[in-house]
């Protein structure tokens, strides 16, 4: 317990050390250390109005709702609604199409042979391997 919390004062000290560091490179070189770093100030809701109203006028704002400039532009297909639906029809009759949710990337794996047992000789069968120790504690139970 005492291991667990010296380690965390030391790592406490060392983030403290990194921190009062990087305050210091950031800082002005003419600046006292410990100070915070030059911004500009903040700007008055009058001065937001004007510069928005400035904008406006220059046509520089986005309508409302037509996205901005980071919208990616949709990347559509070259052929038409009906194009589509004649080439699908095309590639049905050629048999081309893969079934509905059919990717046809995945093997149908053989179905797992019958028993040829009944339901009592396999009852009689799990019985005598629970006896003879063949078969775990739990892993088929009878009463």
């Amino acid at each position: 317990m005492v291991s667990k919390s010296s380690l965390s004062a030391i790592a406490v000290a060392v983030i403290a050390t990194i921190s009062q560091s990087a305050t210091a490179q950031t800082a002005a070189p003419g600046a006292a250390p410990g100070a915070a770093p030059e911004t500009a100030p903040p700007v008055t809701r009058e001065q937001r109005k004007a510069d928005t109203a400035a904008a406006n006028k220059a046509g520089k704002l986005t309508p409302a709702g037509q996205g901005g400039p980071g919208m990616a532009t949709p990347s559509g297909s070259s052929m038409t609604r009906d194009e589509r639906k004649a080439q699908t029809q095309a590639d049905a009759k050629a048999g081309k199409l893969a079934g509905a949710g059919d990717t046809g990337t995945r093997k149908k794996s053989p179905p797992p042979p019958k028993s040829n047992m009944t339901k009592a000789e396999r009852k009689e069968q799990a019985k005598a391997d629970q006896a003879a120790g063949k078969m775990k504690s739990g892993e088929a139970s009878f009463k």
